[in-house]
């Protein structure tokens, strides 16, 4: 009956697949979270180039739609450093980030609506929409333009 039990275990490509089939994941990403599961070692790695060979496992697909989930609500910085934590590649992070800059303003401005009714009246509230904003990953230029855009200020 101890081969029942084995037989039940799902084998490290299996676990693999089973978590690029809710989301993508980076190689770095599955690496971490199959880890526990690799009974000799070498295993994993070779699982994990087989996944990549026949293109279920891609950095670009991951950077995309990292990009297209969060890009709404957060700043390049925040995406630069969720990119980071799963261990894409630096050339493919400047080129995804970089391709955010020109939409800052404008996402900054919509996710600034979309939490608050009114520019700020006090300096406490303008320091709290400030640190909302900066806390989302907006840089500090793009958080002093939506400020003043909203108070109707003019912005350079």
């Amino acid at each position: 009956m101890a081969t029942g039990r084995l037989a039940l275990q799902p084998s490290l490509k299996g676990r693999a697949l089973r978590l690029l089939s809710r989301r993508e994941h980076s190689r770095d990403e599955l690496e971490r979270k199959l880890q526990p599961y690799e009974e000799e070692p070498g295993t994993l790695a070779l699982a994990l180039d087989e996944l990549q060979a026949k293109g279920y496992i891609s950095e670009q697909r991951v950077a995309e739609s990292v990009l297209n989930r969060r890009a709404g609500r957060l700043g390049a910085a925040r995406i630069r450093q969720e990119l980071q934590d799963k261990g894409l590649a630096r050339d493919l992070i400047e080129q995804t980030v970089g391709s955010l800059k020109d939409s800052e303003l404008t996402r900054a401005q919509e996710v600034w609506r979309r939490k608050f009714a009114a520019p700020p009246a006090s300096p406490q509230e303008r320091a709290r929409q400030t640190r909302f904003l900066l806390t989302r990953g907006f840089s500090a230029e793009v958080v002093r333009r939506v400020l003043a855009a909203g108070a109707g200020d003019e912005v350079d």
